[in-house]
């Protein structure tokens, strides 16, 4: 992988793998007089889609995604991860520990709106969302692991930014900030960004929901400056992980369900090419055979489910309940060890290694498919070209796996690399279910 410089390695909450989320900084400001705001078109009945298409700046390293998902999920960081990082980077683990070291600065109708995968190995995806009156667009993270819709702003300090397109609430008519909030998110590795609430109208895919809370970034660690690729995240987990006080502020999702066909997104997330997201409605041109859902666990927030079992390559199946979250904004799958050994034992050569921060194995071997039980009688198969997840470093003969360990994060992730073997149906209802259903990949 390219060398980075002026990185400070934290995790993006929304970007596991990546996790994205962006900070703010707390300020005073004052908001004019506005024009009248114009009438908005009736929502009801409307269906949106979101399309993805490639970012190719962004560089992938294994150990980092990992590094990132832990921090993201407030884990302790292993030795042997944080002496991967500093490899990678070519800096100490005190610096990795301190959280300095360095990235290249990169300047930088049914409806349609694009989850884009920044870099060839779908690190992780953004979408152009509007936001404002005229509109502003930034390119935000679609996270369901999290629950909050947060930007880059005009407050930021100049040094704070790097390519990122910013939101300017006072070159917006339609903004009104609200009194008294605030917002500030502290990740695993003490690193923390926070900031003060405007309402404005958001707009995904042709969809516009007014009185938006969104949630001006004031104030961001370098590590969130590093990730130039992405404006901001818009969570899509349940509203009860939203941070703004004294009131936690509703989703964008939650805002607009009711008025939609049916109180559902459809996540068709591709390998190495642009995908959708698809809002009130489920493209019947994107699945093969049926759905399959399962119930949902909403608490704390995230879209948690029980998987039944798992197979690897054409070995017999495995019963055994896995309870994982679903989650847009990781970039790898985290499953319990003994998992992971059945996998990587029939693959020669492949090996736990503290030197890469994880599993790897030869780039030339072939793997086996990865397939998980929805219910007893439906199940999703990941191709095994999805899990080698690239060289460990540019011209290498290793490859990281997309399988990892969930052992250090305390918990189970479907991440990206499960996601995109699926037309996966987040349905919000009054009783919320998963919905699984197979798709040509």
């Amino acid at each position: 992988m390219a060398a980075l410089t002026n990185l400070l390695l934290t995790t993006l909450l929304a970007f596991a793998g990546l996790g994205s989320a962006l900070p703010p900084r707390i300020g005073n400001t004052v908001i004019e007089a506005r024009e009248p705001e114009p009438e908005l078109p009736p929502l009801s009945g409307r269906k949106y889609t979101v399309s993805q298409q490639h970012n190719p700046r962004y560089k992938f390293n294994g150990a980092v995604s990992v590094y990132k998902t832990y921090l993201k999920y407030g884990a302790k960081v292993p030795d042997y991860l944080v002496q991967a990082v500093a490899v990678h980077f070519g800096v100490s683990t005190d610096d990795v520990l301190n959280k300095v070291f360095t990235h290249n600065k990169i300047g930088r109708d049914k409806g349609s709106a694009a989850a884009i995968p920044i870099d060839k190995y779908d690190v992780a995806y953004i979408t152009p969302v509007s936001i404002g009156t005229p509109a502003q667009t930034l390119n935000l993270d679609f996270d369901t692991g999290s629950s909050d819709l947060w930007v880059f702003s005009s407050s930021l300090p100049a040094a704070q930014i790097t390519g990122q397109d910013v939101y300017s609430p006072n070159t917006s008519t339609t903004a009104r900030l609200l009194t008294d909030a605030s917002w500030s998110i502290t990740y695993g590795d003490g690193s923390a960004s926070r900031g003060n609430v405007y309402l404005d109208h958001v707009t995904i895919g042709g969809l516009v929901v007014s009185d938006q809370a969104v949630e001006t970034a004031q104030q961001v660690s370098q590590s969130f400056t590093a990730e130039t690729a992405i404006d901001g995240l818009v969570g899509l987990g349940f509203s009860s992980l939203n941070t703004v006080r004294p009131t936690a502020q509703k989703t964008w999702f939650e805002n607009v369900k009711s008025k939609l066909d049916a109180p559902l997104f459809a996540v068709d997330l591709k390998f190495n090419a642009a995908g959708t997201y698809d809002f009130g409605f489920i493209d019947p041109a994107k699945h093969t055979g049926n759905f399959t859902y399962v119930p949902v666990n909403t608490d704390p927030g995230y879209w948690t489910w029980t998987s039944t079992g798992y197979q690897v390559g054409s070995a017999p199946f495995v019963s055994q309940p896995i309870v994982n979250i679903a989650d847009t904004g990781t970039t790898l799958v985290y499953l319990p060890n003994a998992i992971l050994q059945a996998y990587y034992k029939q693959i020669a050569g492949a090996q736990n290694s503290r030197s890469y921060g994880g599993w790897v194995f030869p780039c030339a071997t072939t793997i086996p498919d990865f397939t998980f039980g929805v219910t007893a009688d439906a199940k999703i198969t990941i191709p095994g070209r999805f899990i080698n997840y690239g060289p460990v470093s540019d011209g290498s003969a290793t490859c990281f796996g997309g399988l990892q360990s969930s052992a250090g994060v305390g918990i189970n992730i479907f991440g990206d690399v499960a996601l995109k073997a699926a037309y996966v149906v987040f349905n919000g209802g009054e009783t919320p279910t998963l919905g699984w259903a197979s798709k040509p990949v």
